[in-house]
């Protein structure tokens, strides 16, 4: 696994965050390092998905990087004629995925679409999975991504919305974004990397509360929306329709 270094030398000028070649080639590090509980998270996702999944139905992983989600879910979803479509809108994320599917044994079909995620048809859909891809959507768009999820997913059927959060009161939140920083110090993140990465990802991951969250998906229609998983600013939701 390549380390992540992008940030660690001082940049006179710091571009926007995007998912390009370089990330790619390190992001399995990257999101380690810096999602706190994401190796716990992602065979937990794999196992609601398994209970949502229903037979002859599609699952659907929306921004779906390097097929972390794709995997688990293909792994642990046992339900008779299922299809997993794995979108992204990243070339350089979907070309490895060809790559990293290449070898798995798994007998789920699935279909690496690269688009981007608001264009997408949801069809058919028993369980779809935004795993830290909706706070990337500009916000104007949420609304109608998550409609169009939820008018795709069949009765009884899953949207699993894992997303970094805003705290209120504000002393909540920035106790939270201190921990986080523990968190990727701990990691072996250098304060300049630390900095400059906050920097590049300002105006690109626009983050909301869970209650923002949970409002939209009741607008849009599912019956439930409950909180989780919790890992400091990090959050999973669980929607039903």
């Amino acid at each position: 696994m390549a380390q992540d270094t992008l940030y660690a030398t001082e940049k006179s000028l710091i571009a926007p965050f995007s998912f390009d070649e370089e990330v790619v080639a390190v992001f399995p590090d990257m999101i380690e390092r810096s999602v706190p509980g994401y190796s716990l998270l992602l065979p937990l996702i794999g196992q609601i998905a398994a209970r949502y999944a229903q037979s002859h139905s599609r699952c659907y992983d929306l921004g779906c990087s390097l097929g972390a989600v794709t995997l688990v879910m293909r792994q642990q979803i046992k339900q008779e004629g299922c299809r997993i479509t794995a979108v992204d809108n990243a070339p350089a994320m979907i070309e490895q995925c060809r790559t990293i599917f290449a070898p798995d044994g798994g007998s789920i079909p699935v279909d690496l679409v690269e688009v981007d995620i608001s264009q997408v048809p949801i069809e058919q859909a028993s369980v779809v999975v935004l795993n830290f891809t909706l706070q990337f959507l500009p916000p104007a768009q949420r609304d109608a991504l998550i409609q169009r999820i939820f008018d795709g997913l069949l009765p009884g059927g899953a949207l699993i919305l894992s997303e970094k959060v805003i705290f209120e009161p504000a002393e909540l939140d920035e106790l939270l974004v201190r921990l986080h920083h523990d968190f990727k110090r701990a990691n072996g993140y250098s304060e300049l990397e630390i900095s400059q990465k906050r920097t590049a990802l300002e105006n690109v991951l626009i983050a909301e509360t869970v209650p923002q969250h949970q409002a939209r998906l009741r607008r849009a229609g599912f019956a439930s929306a409950d909180l989780w998983f919790q890992t400091f600013n990090f959050v999973s939701l669980l929607a039903i329709k």
